[in-house]
């Protein structure tokens, strides 16, 4: 009997890396959606995205000193992991949350691929209880954008290429949990869980007051801002995000808006 192959090994701007080659689906016939597609046929993923927050890590190391921790939650095979590992070094440490079993294998084996010894990784989803949850779990030979796929289903859940039928339980956390003395960038991109990670990690979030960028296709983007202002935060839409500075970090007073564009002075 043959061995269909899913994980294949491939060179990318971000180092060698670990991606399903079912990692897609397609929304016409020349395009496609996925990290995996934009990997196979670019050897890319959103390096306007990946830049962005290598440059604030950047500042913090620069106003804030060595010891930075940055957390990716909803890491996936951990693109921006590994790039933030790499800048980091012995200066800072990352924190990588991916739920999906199969995917969060792929994460680490590319944090040891890449010889980023600064990474934690945890097989865990975020929200707002610690507490075992069953997720859907897809076919990853069956053509899909693994990384779209929604915890909570719901009937305006996005179909990322396949029906899902098949569920499995994960350890969930709130980022409270993790007790963490530092913090200083918190990326969320959980596909519709981001107001639940957000009230997991409501302490530490006004402990350690983090530079944020949380996704907002798939929420209420009112009541997100709403949310982030109430604690203090200015808020900026950036490319289907919110990046949001706290009031008083020293980054708030060179931020601004021209033209619907961000600008951070140096």
């Amino acid at each position: 009997m043959y061995r269909q192959q899913a994980n294949i090994l491939i060179s990318t701007d971000h180092g060698t890396m670990i991606v399903n080659r079912f990692d897609y689906r397609m929304t016409d016939e020349i395009r496609g959606i996925g990290v995996g597609w934009q990997l196979m046929n670019s050897g890319q993923y959103d390096m306007k995205e990946v830049g962005f927050l290598k440059f604030l890590l950047e500042r913090r190391l620069k106003d804030h000193g060595d010891g930075v921790v940055a957390i990716d939650c909803g890491a996936n095979i951990g693109v921006h992991t590994i790039e933030w590992a790499k800048l980091l070094h012995k200066r800072g440490k990352v924190i990588a949350l991916e739920a999906q079993e199969q995917v969060y294998y792929a994460l680490c084996g590319n944090v040891a691929l890449n010889n980023c010894f600064n990474v934690k990784a945890l097989n865990c989803a975020s929200g707002d209880e610690n507490k075992i949850i069953n997720i859907p779990t897809p076919d990853y030979f069956q053509p899909s954008s693994f990384g779209s796929l929604e915890i909570k289903q719901s009937d305006k859940s996005e179909n990322i290429g396949q029906i899902l039928e098949e569920f499995s339980e994960v350890q969930q956390i709130t980022l409270d949990s993790l007790a963490l003395e530092r913090l200083d960038l918190l990326k969320i991109d959980v596909e519709g869980m981001e107001f639940e990670t957000l009230a997991g990690a409501e302490t530490t979030i006004s402990q350690h007051k983090p530079l944020l960028l949380i996704e907002a296709i798939k929420i209420d983007g009112e009541k997100m801002r709403h949310l982030l202002e109430n604690w203090s935060y200015d808020v900026y839409p950036l490319d289907g995000n919110f990046f949001a500075v706290h009031r008083t970090d020293q980054m708030a007073s060179k931020c601004s808006l021209a033209d619907g564009y961000l600008n951070i002075s140096t």
